[in-house]
């Protein structure tokens, strides 16, 4: 009989659960998923209850048939996949493969790889979940519907090879929605005056006035400004009000996921994605000694602040022990979760917080470092004494108006002595800017040395930067934590937005591509109904909802808008969409559309009118049209004909055209990015003039060829190099890299054999 099976996602983690489990079991890895709907069509029958049709992943047949031969003849298999849905949908499909007579299948959680949690895992076995897996297939299913149904829409009316998704499209409307927000936003002025005064002892006093005979007061503009100054010329500052108090700041919670990403974005400049794969990373074990891997940290995938008490208990005594009694808490302090949070794992902590960021740092790599003392000093923060700030506030009279002027000093830093959060760090130092305030008495006279008027003008909302777009996706309730990190990617892979100096902005397209999602399926591509949908999702998984329904609800207004966009949803390929803009040339309406090189302005009049234009947006997103260049003349000459060449712009890029069009339609590519990129090789085909270059096959892979291409064909996969061979004399040689030889300088001839490393 073959020894127990267990089954875990990472092959990192057979290493570590091996340590542990000892030769008792077998350990073996699915590689991540190994089933899933098939690629090449949506995979639902819609007709029988949403019906989903898994297939092996390609490559994944010989992964299946190593965990039969690693299963062999025994009766038990430990399914221990992450625990959250991902991980269950790949335990189901794991025991459907191993699915024998008499075989039993255990779930197992493991939410941190060290010796005590795998091993307690493995004596509580559980029931596989399937309100869990359920949850994580109606979610697939979901996705499939809007993606597979939707996408064709957008290449039929738009562009070819675009997409649409459930929640990417959110994210993408989101972004829109912001930056047209900002275009849309209008400035408005406003002034401010500080006094600068003096007591009878240092440090001067900077003071903002805010009131006016005990009302708030706005100062919209400069002539409003005069007369306040005017009003009080002359007049005494007198300290009113004198406030003084202590406030106590309590540590943030550990790490959720989100708001692990966004601080790692913040301090580390980290992505999601990368923040994401080296948390993995430090959960699944680290090699702290020969033959020693560890998990480092608990699973990096919750909404949940909860935290072990033995945990918390072990973070106190270092605390103590460390920074000494003042520091320390009488007993541990632990988080309440917020409303909805799913409650199935603790937040991310280390898994001993005695495996100290120095004590670990020679086992890690810079950013595996970074990343863990972040988790380490956040949790550790999270046991430790308040902070005391001493605060001072001064309310200062003059005359009709109010001026105020505050101070703080930190009493006692408490858990800030170990770590700020970015929010904090920035508070802190903008506090410690500001001049601290003299000793004054109540009543007394401070001297005016200057009134200081200063003209401001409201600024509009931010753009999106990944922490921003996290928070904002977190509180809206789109996405889960285990989604941020691939919505951030997804939207900017699909070219729908670009990240600029570290914040999204929807480009061109993606303005195209979102106002026509919402305008044909307003509900589908809603926040609140993306965020309800989500919450149904939960209650599937805790088992409150019935699949079935969900889909069936989601289904019936989606098939109509479906249906209806199909005949309805406007043609930016054919119609275009409409602009406040008229031809120059016939005075009839331009649209946008969008062909093989992208967007433009074409009149609505064609064919009869053949006018067209680039474009660009202005600041306020008002369209306008670009105006060609001018062909450049060269001081080169058509080969066929002897008129001059002049360079001109086509799909690729730039490229030289006879200025003889269209009696003469030579054209040659230039060096440019993409295709037509020179590598200087001379053409070997006999009586060719031309040159190889670099170029690009419609699926994006790259080729070598004759830029006299169609007169020319000459072609090759490998990049040629200017060399004869010295064997047989043919005019280049190629280079070519392979697994098993490396890359080596070869002659394409036949039967001639030459061959070096390169």
């Amino acid at each position: 009989m073959s020894k127990p099976l267990v089954v875990v996602e990472s092959p990192t983690k057979v290493r570590t659960i091996k340590k542990y489990l000892g030769k008792d079991y077998n350990v073996a890895a699915t590689v991540g998923h190994i089933k899933d709907l098939p690629g090449k069509e949506m995979g639902i029958d819609v007709d029988n209850g949403f019906k989903p049709k898994y297939s092996y992943i390609p490559g994944k047949q010989k992964v299946v048939k190593s965990l039969k031969q690693a299963a062999g003849d025994t009766n038990d298999v430990y399914l221990a996949p992450d625990p959250d849905r991902e991980g269950e949908a790949i335990a189901w499909h794991t025991a459907e493969v191993l699915k024998k007579k008499g075989r039993n299948f255990y779930r197992v959680l493991f939410h941190e790889l060290t010796k005590n949690s795998i091993q307690k895992a493995m004596l509580e076995p559980e029931d596989l979940d399937r309100s869990k897996y359920e949850a994580q297939q109606a979610r697939r299913i979901l996705d499939r519907l809007v993606g597979y149904q939707v996408s064709p829409l957008l290449w039929r009316k738009v562009k070819g090879g675009l997409s649409a998704g459930r929640v990417q499209s959110v994210a993408v409307r989101i972004i829109c929605e912001r930056e047209r927000a900002i275009q849309a936003f209008v400035p408005v002025e406003y002034w401010s005056i500080t006094a600068h005064l003096e007591g009878d002892a240092p440090p001067p006093v900077a003071a903002k006035l805010v009131k006016k005979d005990g009302k708030k007061l706005t100062i919209p503009d400069e002539k409003t400004t005069r007369n306040i100054l005017e009003e009080l010329s002359g007049e005494k500052f007198v300290v009113d009000k004198i406030t003084k108090k202590t406030t106590r700041k309590n540590p943030l919670p550990p790490f959720t996921t989100s708001k692990l990403q966004q601080e790692a974005i913040r301090k580390l400049r980290f992505s999601a994605r990368k923040t994401m794969m080296i948390a993995q990373q430090l959960y699944e074990g680290i090699d702290l000694g020969p033959g020693e891997p560890v998990g480092l940290i608990t699973y990096m995938r919750t909404d949940s602040t909860r935290i072990a008490a033995e945990a918390a208990a072990e973070a106190q005594q270092l605390v103590l022990d460390r920074f000494g009694k003042d520091y320390a808490l009488e007993k541990p302090r632990f988080f309440k979760n917020k409303k909805k949070v799913q409650d199935a794992h603790e937040a991310i902590r280390p898994t001993s917080a005695l495996n100290t960021p120095e004590n670990v740092k020679t086992h890690l790599s810079s950013e595996q470092f970074a990343l863990y003392k972040l988790i380490w000093q956040r949790f550790v923060a999270s046991q430790m004494a308040q902070a005391l700030i001493d605060q001072v506030s001064l309310s200062i009279k003059a005359g009709a108006y109010t001026f105020t002027a505050s101070g703080s000093t930190v009493k006692f830093p408490g858990f800030m002595a170990l770590y700020q959060s970015v929010d904090d760090q920035i508070a802190s130092d903008s506090e410690q800017k500001k001049p601290k305030l003299p000793e004054v008495a109540q009543g007394s006279v401070l001297k005016l040395n200057k009134l200081d008027p200063k003209q401001h003008f409201t600024m509009p909302p931010p753009r999106f930067s990944e922490a921003s777009l996290v928070k904002e996706l977190e509180e809206n309730g789109i996405g889960r934590p285990s989604t941020y990190a691939s919505i951030l990617s997804t939207i900017r892979d699909k070219g729908y937005v670009d990240l600029v100096k570290g914040y999204f902005r929807p480009n061109e397209l993606g303005f195209i591509v979102n106002d026509l999602l919402v305008q044909n399926f307003p509900e589908i591509f809603d926040v609140e109904f993306t965020a309800k949908m989500e919450e149904n999702l939960d209650q599937v998984e805790s088992d409150k909802l019935n699949s079935l329904q969900v889909l069936n609800r989601f289904y019936r207004p989606f098939k109509k808008d479906l249906d209806s966009a199909s005949e309805g949803m406007l043609s930016v390929k054919g119609v275009g969409m409409p602009t406040e803009l008229t031809c120059p040339e016939c005075q009839k309406p331009l649209r946008i559309k969008v062909g093989k090189n992208g967007h433009f302005l074409a009149c609505s009049g064609y064919p009869e009118c053949t006018y067209s234009s680039d474009y660009t947006r202005d600041e306020k997103g008002h369209i306008q049209p670009v105006k060609p260049p001018e062909d450049e003349i060269t001081d080169k000459n058509c080969d066929k004909c002897g008129a001059p060449m002049v360079v001109k712009r086509g799909r690729y890029g730039d490229f030289l055209a006879c200025s003889g069009y269209p009696e003469c339609k030579n054209t040659q590519s230039l060096n440019s990015n993409g295709s037509g990129k020179s590598i200087g090789v001379n053409c070997p085909e006999k009586d060719c003039t031309g040159e190889v270059v670099e170029r690009s096959s419609k699926r994006g892979k790259l080729f070598y060829g004759c830029n006299r291409f169609p007169e020319c064909t000459f072609a090759t996969w490998d990049k040629p190099v200017d060399r004869e061979c010295p064997v047989c004399g043919a005019k280049f040689l190629v280079e070519k890299t392979t697994k098993k030889e490396g890359t080596v300088v070869t002659c394409l001839t036949d039967g001639c054999g030459f061959k070096e490393k390169a």
